[in-house]
């Protein structure tokens, strides 16, 4: 694919990430919505002297935060126990697929990403996750790590990169059709 096209393709993307459906913004308050894996649960926020934590049962997040926390505190509580979730589940399914694709992840990092859901660097091994992808249910997240890992073998979007796809994730276009359906959050990003 000549560059100007795939230069095109990053910018259509992009532009469908920048305008996809928000959020409203979160104040991570008492019985409030949060989606995790794509289920929606109930927040519960409790206030103790101690170190904050968050705990997942079947229908709602607990969030423990010290008196008088603000909203950007439990914004960063909440972000990091999103990235220890994702934390758990990428190495199973980067080591599922790597057998299967016959490449090798040198290292995947996380962190949040205003206008895609993933990048690779083909040439060092590296992908890089959208933590956004927590919200979304696990087969998304499986796929956005297949795409990147097909990149180690094809860094293009190429003829032989959808061939690759298509053979080992043959649902790959329903499953980003849903994942640029579903909504971001509303961030507040600093320019």
């Amino acid at each position: 694919m000549p560059t100007r096209f795939r230069n095109l393709a990053g910018y259509v993307r992009s532009k469908k990430l920048d305008n996809q459906a928000r959020e409203t913004p979160r104040q991570f308050v008492e019985r409030e919505s949060h989606y995790l894996w794509g289920r929606r649960y109930l927040l519960t926020v409790k206030y103790r002297d101690a170190k904050p934590f968050v705990l997942l049962d079947h229908k709602r997040i607990t969030l423990t935060m010290r008196p008088g926390s603000d909203v950007e505190k439990r914004a960063e509580v909440m972000h990091e126990w999103h990235k220890s979730l994702l934390h758990d589940v990428v190495p199973p399914l980067i080591a599922k697929w790597e057998r299967k694709l016959k490449v090798k992840v040198t290292s995947y990092f996380l962190q949040r990403m205003k206008t895609k859901w993933e990048s690779c660097n083909h040439s060092a091994g590296h992908i890089r996750l959208n933590t956004e992808l927590v919200k979304k249910p696990k087969d998304l997240l499986e796929y956005v790590i297949v795409h990147e890992m097909v990149h180690l073998i094809e860094p293009t979007h190429s003829d032989r990169f959808i061939a690759i796809l298509e053979k080992h994730y043959p649902s790959w276009r329903e499953a980003r059709a849903e994942l640029n359906e579903l909504p971001l959050a509303a961030e507040a990003w600093k320019k």
